[in-house]
């Protein structure tokens, strides 16, 4: 594990005893989050992005703010659905939001998750005849792809009076390396496989859509193997970067305990959109025994980057309390330094 960061589901809402956290309130905490992780020297920061619910549905505004109030950290998503976007517009958005951020954008994209609604995508005016809209992701997905690589999209117009020409005209603008900052949330081996064929980084998801009898770990490091073989096969070069995300809750204080002293869960097995999956464990421990477990998670041990889930409705100081408990007693044993000196 070389980097790690937070995954935030940025919900919002009632918190109970007549207390509310505001849309305007989730998005201030997410940016003063940012800004003390950055302070501590974790590497990133990403949001879960989910449209008709209460939790972050437009993340370019917020990543935008965070770039231009931080100096190291990285910011991004895990993902946006492209069953939503606008492919075009969200290239030119991408490539302003590395070109504030001096490329430190991780856009993790992909079909995205079960939502409240039922086929919303086509309420933003897009239609699919996959019931999960999965054609309609890849379709925006290869458009998106091929504007951030400079690939003319329309023709140019002899005739404009702004600087006519001839031959296929690019988006503007252009984040030279922002496609070696894109991933691919996967939750399958096939769709692992296919981001590697393609050349995209590897955010592996909170769950995996088989469930053989193999522990999670095992589940989730056989999926980065077969994604790394079919990079290598494919004929990239350089490096692809691996994250996956884990619920870790270091205790050290009497509050730890309270919140998460009985939060130590094993393995899941459910259903989603009618596939039987596996979901991951939560860890929740001293420092030491988190080490010890850690290192005997399979896929932690082989991802260059771990997400953790943190609950963003407990607020910024105790969120970065976690954070800061992780850097200083678990993260440097797993091989991690801080990003102010890495």
């Amino acid at each position: 594990m070389e980097r790690f960061g937070t995954l935030s589901f940025g919900h919002y809402g009632p918190l109970g005893g007549g207390r509310q956290l505001t849309a305007g309130d989730s998005l201030h905490q997410a940016i003063d989050l940012a800004q003390g992780m950055d302070e501590l020297g974790a590497n990133g920061i990403y949001f879960r992005v989910h449209h008709f619910a209460r939790q972050q549905a437009s993340p370019m505004p917020l990543l935008a703010a965070i770039a231009a109030k931080t100096e190291r950290i990285e910011m991004g998503t895990g993902v946006v659905d492209m069953r939503y976007e606008n492919p075009l517009y969200l290239a030119e958005e991408a490539a302003a939001v590395d070109l504030i951020s001096d490329g430190r954008l991780a856009l993790g994209v992909s079909r995205g998750s079960p939502e409240t609604v039922v086929r919303g995508y086509e309420k933003f005016g897009y239609s699919s005849e996959d019931p999960r809209g999965a054609d309609l992701a890849r379709e925006h997905f290869d458009l998106f792809w091929r504007a951030i690589g400079g690939e003319g999209i329309a023709e140019r117009d002899p005739n404009s009076p702004f600087g006519g020409g001839t031959g296929m005209q690019q988006i503007e603008p252009q984040s030279e390396g922002l496609r070696s900052r894109i991933w691919w949330g996967a939750g399958s081996r096939d769709t692992a496989e296919w981001a590697g064929r393609m050349g995209l980084n590897l955010m592996s998801s909170t769950l995996v859509t088989e469930a053989d009898g193999r522990p999670f770990d095992i589940l989730q490091a056989d999926q980065i193997d077969r994604f790394r073989a079919a990079w290598k096969e494919a004929g990239h070069a350089g490096t692809p970067r691996v994250s996956v995300s884990r619920s870790v809750f270091p205790i050290t204080t009497a509050e730890d305990e309270l919140y998460f002293g009985h939060s130590q869960e094993g393995d899941g097995i459910g259903y989603i959109d009618g596939i039987r999956s596996t979901f991951g464990k939560t860890y929740a421990a001293a420092p030491d025994v988190l080490v010890e477990q850690l290192q005997q998670d399979a896929a932690v041990m082989s991802a260059d980057t771990l997400m953790l889930t943190i609950p963003s409705q407990l607020g910024v100081a105790f969120n970065l309390h976690v954070v800061e408990s992780f850097a200083k007693h678990v993260a440097p044993a797993l091989g991690w330094k801080p990003n102010t000196t890495a």
